[in-house]
């Protein structure tokens, strides 16, 4: 499973992060920089907005998507937190511009989606990022990773920031998680990294 961290400029946690090899996730609403991390991947800021209660800014992220879109691992399309299958619907609108950039793009799945939604638009280049509230991501988490693995695609779960978390996600068979924890602080890194590469301690 490859961990991703939230970007950060502190010196000391960027080496901490290299060394456990550890990618990075750049947010639209973030700064833009990959630090020089080989791996990273790049989120539209979705959630940052839903917290600051903003709207989407579409002219940046397709900015975003010019300068760094070409070097990132995947690409979280632009979603609606909590918004269903309007989520969906936009996400699915912004599919190709996404895919003419990067080669692998993620569905936000949300709260109020079923695996149905989600089966006749999954692929290759189109995977499963698990989004959503706390508690229906955390309900749903081995629903949606079940169906990634009959899919066979890749399954992204977001927020993963304790060892009970990971551990949730590697039974889930999460092919990658992010989190803001080994970001903020770098001794949380070597734990989380040890419940990552854990065997499925639930089955």
């Amino acid at each position: 499973m490859i961990c991703y961290a939230s970007r950060t400029g502190t010196r000391r946690n960027l080496a901490a992060l290299r060394s456990a090899g550890w990618g990075l996730l750049v947010s639209r609403t973030g700064v833009w920089r990959t630090e020089g991390f080989a791996r990273y991947v790049l989120d539209n800021g979705a959630w940052s907005d839903f917290q600051a209660g903003r709207s989407f800014d579409a002219e940046a992220f397709e900015r975003l998507l010019d300068q760094l879109g070409s070097g990132a691992d995947w690409v979280v399309l632009p979603d609606i937190v909590g918004g269903g299958l309007r989520s969906l619907e936009l996400s699915l609108r912004w599919s190709n511009r996404v895919l003419s950039v990067c080669d692998q793009v993620l569905i936000a799945v949300q709260d109020g989606m079923e695996t149905t939604d989600l089966a006749h638009v999954v692929g290759r280049k189109v995977g499963i990022f698990l989004g959503g509230s706390t508690a229906w991501k955390l309900a749903n988490m081995a629903l949606w990773g079940a169906f990634c693995r009959t899919q066979a695609v890749h399954y992204h779960v977001a927020r993963v920031n304790t060892e009970r978390r990971m551990w949730m996600a590697v039974a889930a068979g999460a092919d990658s998680v992010d989190g803001s924890s080994g970001s903020r602080y770098a001794v949380t890194i070597p734990m989380l990294t040890r419940a990552a590469k854990q065997t499925d301690l639930f089955t």
